[in-house]
């Protein structure tokens, strides 16, 4: 005689059933709630304040008096000589310090890749360099570059070259600036570069070497693009470092010419006229608006370089 069915036992049965959806459906939202709560409370939060505040005339003694000004601060900072100054150091900085370092690491990971002695340690040693403190890294070349007594003008008037003034004039500045950033950099994109030329089919290398391929032309047409994804991957993190370029013109400067990058501005980049605007002359409101000109200049970037990949994949 078949036993009748309660209500009493139909409702666990309806809250194992509801349990084990929201289990199903729900883990996944679980599991990547704690990276949104962090990327809203660090990330997304800032940037929209930071808009806010960019609208206003707020000093950094007084946060909590501000001052509706619209886009006037945007206005000032387009009409200011400074600003397209720190542009122009930074995108010169950036290129002067990227093309040398992403080239100098590709031909790094060219030879970690092959087998040779002792290639764990120089693997582990051209990390060296990433994992040294930007401000110890910087005091070292400080010194290097030093106009009286560094090493590299002990060099140049060994051969009876004048010494250079690195940190007074321009271009010495910027390019002394760039090696830093050339230095601690390099090691860390040709570990890159050399993940990615593992990951490389041996069997490419085989048939190139089959169709009489030298190891050159193996490298230009095998390796280059087996790994071009990789590359455009370090330019767009080398992008945005140049932008935010701060922590090396600081300390390079070796004190308050640091800040203002140098006593007519000849290595100010827009992370140094951001903190100047912000902790020297206390515009906050100003400083705001430099750190949005940062982020759309970044922006503008991605936009063009997706334009460009589009044209190239209809020309291809």
């Amino acid at each position: 005689m078949p036993v009748a069915t309660t209500s009493t036992t139909k409702a666990p049965a309806r809250r194992g059933a509801l349990l084990h959806r929201l289990d199903i459906k729900g883990a996944p939202y679980v599991f990547v709630a704690p990276f949104f709560v962090i990327f809203a409370a660090f990330s997304f939060y800032p940037l929209i304040y930071t808009s806010w505040i960019s609208l206003h005339d707020v000093e950094l003694a007084t946060l909590d008096v501000m001052e509706w000004v619209a886009f006037d601060n945007y206005v000032e900072l387009w009409g200011d000589s400074r600003f397209w100054n720190a542009l122009q150091n930074t995108i010169t900085i950036g290129v002067i310090s990227t093309v040398p370092q992403l080239l100098m690491a590709l031909g790094m990971a060219h030879l970690l890749n092959y087998r040779m002695r002792a290639s764990l340690f120089f693997r582990v040693a051209s990390l060296v360099p990433y994992a040294t403190s930007v401000a110890a890294a910087a005091l070292v070349f400080t010194m290097i570059f030093e106009r009286d007594f560094g090493m590299i003008n002990w060099a140049l008037g060994s051969v009876g070259i004048d010494p250079v003034d690195w940190e007074a004039d321009k271009w010495p500045a910027q390019v002394a600036i760039s090696t830093i950033v050339i230095w601690r950099w390099t090691g860390y994109n040709a570990l890159l570069y050399l993940a990615a030329m593992q990951a490389i089919p041996a069997d490419r290398y085989e048939a190139a070497s089959l169709d009489g391929a030298s190891r050159w032309q193996q490298f230009t047409h095998v390796t280059v693009p087996g790994i071009r994804s990789t590359i455009v991957f370090t330019i767009v993190l080398s992008t945005i470092g140049a932008t935010q370029l701060f922590g090396e013109p600081l300390i390079f400067g070796q004190g308050p010419n640091g800040v203002t990058g140098g006593a007519d501005n000849q290595y100010q980049t827009l992370g140094l006229l951001l903190y100047e605007e912000g902790w020297k002359n206390y515009q906050m409101g100003r400083s705001a608006t430099v750190a949005w000109a940062m982020f759309l200049l970044l922006v503008l970037v991605f936009v063009v370089q997706r334009l460009i990949k589009r044209l190239r994949s209809r020309t291809s």
